[in-house]
């Protein structure tokens, strides 16, 4: 891996205005494709502990930089700028008020020869952006690991370490029919590692199915998850003076597990996701370390509990988000659950969120967002109560070049109501619309009203689009994720049509004018509908999509194992039985690629691990050989989350050239 270098020459990026340096001209009728689809200008803003320095996530030439902002230092003193021009910046956080972690990534790896693989690795760098260092470079382990990028705990009493888990070879005798053999295991270890020179030293070593750590903020092991296979079992263990305790097990197949989330309070309960029986939603609740107790922590009665609230100097769990239109935080802590109520006054009509803080808590970072508005960030004085806006995270967008985004509930054929939200061009008439259908990707995700840059962008063109939060998909309860079990093709797929019937019905679609567009899951959803209802769509656009639900199944058990935790959850969702294969063949669309009467056109990325390309090659294939038309475009370089603005505008570009061309105006 090249090392992170600091680049003088991005000493052009704009200062403590936080504007974007060279705004495109926007008063034409249209903005740009990069205005949509270059990265956020800013993300994960991320106080210091003292509140003395700010770094966040700067794009610039469309890569993710690292920007660190000095409060103390004279007016117009310019950052310290972090810039990989080899890999890409996905996380920063601070070790200590002089150390800052900064997360890379890489969609290939040299240790791993030709095979795509996520790659991730974790520098330090001080307060000037300078003397980085690999963090657990004296590892001989770290290149058989290809994500080592974790940090189990932070440490404020000691801000020189930090603990990180790597899995390690650990060396035994094995004995069989040809003698005794050595061999070598690789075992979840934890490290105690210097963020200033990067060593690290063992410091806890788990066993041959140790998976994770619960760490009590001071760099103190709590307790560990491990898990055996056939069947699947989290053992959840408690480190009890100097042994370990198991306290409980739980069927860890498809979504289920010991999903600890961590500490509450005073560190004696942990934290657990779990499901109300009653109502079927995720929720919380806390378990007793010394009595095995649990208890409710929070529960929404109609939402499943969408994210979790962690102090970060802490690590412990302070509070749960749940999602219904908009997102909803809950703190357990009254004074932050009173902060919260502050800036929920503060951005009438907003979602606004707190998501960073020094450890006083004095200086608070809060995000504010809505459909029609970009996420903004201000700091807030929790002294003085004024919050000061420090920048904008699409600042060549204004509020007119964005469509109207509202709920658009509807019935699906079976009588399940189908959560869904419709985006109307600006300044056009709702009836007789070009439409575009954008089914999110997952399943198991939700789509919701905030701001979507995908969505507006062709609203922005002159489309109607609708994004249905089909049977399957997440954030409603377990009723209604259980709903689209085994389901893709098929009911799934008719809760997308039904929805595109209500538009037709309601005059707001031109029933000849439509194209259905998605990525991964989405992408898969889009080939079906082109595919399994031939006469409904014009043209449709997969992105990194499924097309054959045997093969993915496959390379998921070849890559994961057969027994696996992954292997476990695709088997639930879309089944893997010998008798579920007539039917997986049935709805996988490259097998009935002589149904299709539109134009498709498929985009996936060549460094794709999530998907792999092989899905969009064989759809191609499948389509040339009947005699469709498509068009089969390979990104270079791109994974599975268009991480890159290149990737992201390419993508827009080649989809808006599409549209236009079979459903425009």
């Amino acid at each position: 891996m090249k090392s992170v270098l600091r680049s003088t020459a991005l000493a052009i990026l704009c200062a403590w205005a936080f504007s974007c340096c060279a705004v495109a001209d926007t008063t034409t009728a249209h903005p740009p494709a990069d205005a949509f689809g270059a990265l956020p200008m800013l993300s994960q803003p991320r106080l210091s502990p003292d509140g003395k320095h700010l770094a966040v996530l700067q794009s610039y030439k469309g890569r993710p930089t690292a920007v660190i902002y000095d409060f103390t230092a004279p007016p117009g003193t310019m950052p310290a700028i972090l810039v990989d021009p080899a890999h890409i910046i996905v996380d920063i956080h601070w070790a200590s008020n002089d150390r800052l972690l900064v997360a890379v990534y890489d969609a290939a790896s040299p240790e791993f020869g030709s095979k795509v693989i996520p790659y991730v690795r974790t520098f330090s760098v001080d307060t000037k952006a300078q003397n980085p260092v690999l963090l657990l470079k004296n590892s001989a382990w770290i290149g058989r690991n290809n994500a080592s990028a974790a940090v189990a705990d932070f440490d404020l009493d000691d801000p020189d370490h930090v603990i990180m888990p790597l899995y390690a070879g650990q060396q035994s005798n094995d004995v069989g029919g040809g003698g005794v053999m050595m061999i070598t295991r690789f075992i979840n270890t934890l490290y105690k590692v210097s963020v200033t020179t990067g060593d690290g030293e063992p410091m806890q070593a788990g066993d041959l199915y140790t998976k994770s750590w619960v760490m009590d903020g001071h760099g103190h092991v709590v307790a560990r998850v491990d898990q055996t296979q056939q069947p699947l079992i989290d053992h959840l263990q408690l480190y009890d003076n100097g042994n370990w305790r198991e306290i409980a097990t739980y069927d860890a197949s498809a979504d289920k597990g010991a999903d600890v989330a961590g500490l509450l309070g005073d560190g004696g309960d942990l934290v657990r996701f779990a499901v109300d029986k009653t109502n079927g939603v995720n929720g919380l609740v806390e378990m007793n370390i010394a009595t095995g107790k649990t208890t409710p922590l929070f529960f929404d009665p109609t939402y499943d509990v969408s994210g979790l609230k962690v102090d970060e100097w802490t690590r412990r769990v302070i509070g749960a988000s749940y999602t219904s239109d908009t997102e909803h935080t809950r703190y357990f802590d009254p004074g932050m659950e009173a902060m919260q109520r502050g800036i929920d006054a503060a951005f009438p009509g907003l979602d606004a969120q707190a998501v960073s803080w020094d450890v006083a808590r004095d200086k608070v970072i809060v995000e504010a967002s809505g459909p029609q508005q970009p996420a903004a960030y201000y700091i807030l004085n929790r002294a003085t109560h004024q919050a000061t806006k420090f920048g904008d995270t699409y600042p060549q967008l204004k509020p007119a070049d964005l469509g109207e985004e509202k709920p658009y509930p509807y019935k699906a054929r079976d009588g399940l109501e189908i959560p869904a939200y419709l985006t109307l061009p600006p300044g056009k008439t709702p009836k007789n619309l070009p439409t575009v259908i954008l089914p999110h990707g997952g399943p198991d995700a939700r789509d919701s009203l905030h701001f979507d840059w995908w969505a507006q962008y062709f609203a922005n063109r002159g489309y109607a689009v609708l994004q249905p939060n089909y049977r399957g998909s997440s954030g409603y309860g377990t009723k209604f994720t259980d709903a689209g079990l085994h389901q893709w093709g098929l009911k799934m797929q008719d809760d997308i049509t039904d929805g595109v019937k209500k538009l037709i019905a309601d005059g707001i679609a031109d029933p000849k004018r439509i194209c259905i567009v998605g990525g991964s899951y989405g992408g898969y959803a889009a080939l079906a509908g082109a595919v399994f209802t031939p006469d409904l769509y014009a043209c449709a656009v997969s992105y990194a999509g499924v097309s054959d639900l045997p093969k993915m199944l496959q390379t998921s058990k070849d890559e994961h194992g057969n027994y696996s935790k992954i292997a476990s959850f695709w088997a639930s969702r879309i089944g893997d039985t010998d008798a579920d294969m007539p039917r997986l063949k049935a709805t996988s669309p490259a097998l009935h690629a002589d149904q299709d009467k539109c134009p498709i056109l498929l985009m996936h990325g060549e460094d794709d691990w999530t998907v792999r390309i092989d899905q969009s090659d064989e759809m191609n294939d499948a389509l040339t050989k009947a005699g469709k038309t498509v068009t089969f475009l390979r990104f270079k370089g791109t994974d599975h989350y268009l991480q890159t603005a290149e990737a992201r505008i390419e993508m827009l570009t080649e989809t808006e050239k599409f549209l236009e061309k079979y459903i425009g105006n």
